[in-house]
């Protein structure tokens, strides 16, 4: 196919879909975890797998690999003449699949339920290599442009290796542009372009009341405990309405777009009687306003507990940070609210684990306008600007490397996919409308 016609394009592509979807299955029974405490063989597994697929679209590929890091995959496509080049970014490690017994199905068994096909990382983010390879098959292995594809190894645990990998292999993945497949749509069936990021700041905090354990009659009401201290200490985050308490931090609001209270307490699973926290537009709270949550608890589990006093409790802190928010400035700022609103004088060790920066992006440009038609054609309606509550450390590394090149973050995933959480999935009509709007977009961009 050498020229850009829709109809064509659009049957070339459903005509690719059942052995895209096939790879895509292929990669989801490899449980790629890239968490040092799982078997580092089974991402090498994913990534031989991921260069299969890509050799078989017809791209030069290779393996890259940099000390200590699991390894990427990485496929060619020179560019006919003088025509830019995309870099179409992707990751194949995934989330470890938490308690089996929380899965409807099993979640290295890819398995479709009402036109979802269900398992551990089919949206987060095998589905971005699914519309790559889809897209450069729908051009037969030549498209019009050169394509890049970068398949990142090991993004679900920080992207630590990324600076490595691009400053390293900086000359084989210039580009013009950069298609981010690691977001997803507005709903299902509304495609969306993600214009924002909330950065991250993540701490461990710990607090010490006593040398050792006592016995809680004997000393219980004169001496505090440490697990109680904690617990008021963490409720200084929030003051009554649940808005993050913290002083001189940036906080703004956003486009409300037409979310509702119920809509998203339908995609979130939030129970009846939970209020949402928080003041301003839906979209500001999550996309524009820091948000602080704690992740973790170290204290004596229920069935252990004792008749004593716990001595020492630790909890692991994060907040999310707005677009415009310095992370530095913002871990002190935690840090010094913490520090002032321990209560009864207990001991507290504050240790931060990282900073992850938020970004965002200006929506213009010709590769902005080449995406936006071909995604009004792939899903018959307009695309919608959006921004993200959660943090993808990769953009930056991208922007640092690349400040030059539009980066477009995409992806098929959408509200219902609970990526990170137990029954994964994706909507099979919107991977392929995704796989259509990628394959367009090379087309419209070498016009």
């Amino acid at each position: 196919m050498s020229e850009l016609d829709f109809s064509q394009m659009q049957a070339k592509v459903r005509s690719l879909m059942p052995s895209v979807r096939a790879n895509l299955e292929r990669l989801v029974r490899i449980p790629s975890v890239s968490f040092p405490e799982f078997d580092p063989a089974r991402v090498q597994e994913s990534a031989q797998a991921t260069r299969d697929i890509l050799d078989a679209a017809g791209m030069e590929t290779r393996i890259l690999e940099v000390e200590g890091a699991h390894p990427a995959v990485l496929g060619r496509i020179s560019p006919p003449g003088d025509a830019p080049t995309v870099l179409l970014y992707a990751h194949h490690d995934v989330q470890p699949e938490g308690p089996l017994e929380l899965w409807t199905s099993p979640p290295y068994e890819p398995v479709e339920r009402d036109g979802r096909l269900y398992g551990r990382g089919v949206a987060d983010d095998k589905s971005g290599i699914a519309v790559h390879e889809a897209s450069i098959r729908a051009w037969d292995g030549r498209p019009p442009v050169g394509v890049t594809v970068f398949v990142e190894g090991e993004e679900e645990s920080s992207s630590e290796h990324l600076p490595m990998f691009l400053s390293t292999y900086r000359d084989l993945l210039a580009s013009d542009a950069v298609i981010l497949a690691d977001s997803g749509n507005w709903r299902t069936g509304e495609p969306a372009l993600t214009t924002s990021l909330r950065g991250i700041v993540a701490m461990f905090v710990e607090i010490r009341t006593l040398d050792h354990a006592v016995h809680s009659g004997e000393y219980g009401g004169a001496i505090p405990d440490a697990l109680t201290v904690l617990c008021r200490t963490m409720a200084s985050l929030h003051d009554e309405r649940g808005n993050v308490a913290v002083p001189g931090l940036v906080s703004r609001d956003a486009e409300p777009l037409d979310l509702t209270e119920e809509e998203l307490r339908g995609w979130a699973g939030v129970r009846p009687g939970v209020q949402l926290i928080g003041e301003g537009s839906l979209t500001g709270r999550m996309w524009m306003k820091p948000a602080i949550s704690v992740l973790g608890v170290d204290a004596p589990r229920t069935p252990e507990a004792s008749n004593q006093l716990v001595p020492m409790a630790r909890a692991k802190v994060s907040m999310r940070i707005p677009p415009g928010q310095d992370p530095d400035a913002a871990r002190d700022s935690l840090v010094k609210h913490i520090e002032a609103n321990v209560p009864w004088g207990a001991d507290v060790k504050i240790t931060p684990e990282g900073n992850g920066s938020p970004y965002e992006l200006k929506a213009d440009g010709p590769a902005y306008d080449a995406m936006r038609r071909a995604f009004a054609e792939a899903f018959g309606r307009e695309t919608v600007i959006m921004g993200a509550g959660g943090s993808i450390p990769f953009l930056a590394a991208f922007a640092e490397t690349f400040p030059r090149a539009a980066l477009l973050l995409t992806g098929a995933m959408d509200p219902r996919s609970n990526a990170h959480s137990e029954d994964e999935s994706l909507d099979l009509g919107d991977l392929e409308k995704t796989a259509l709007a990628e394959a367009l977009f090379l087309g419209y961009l070498a016009s």
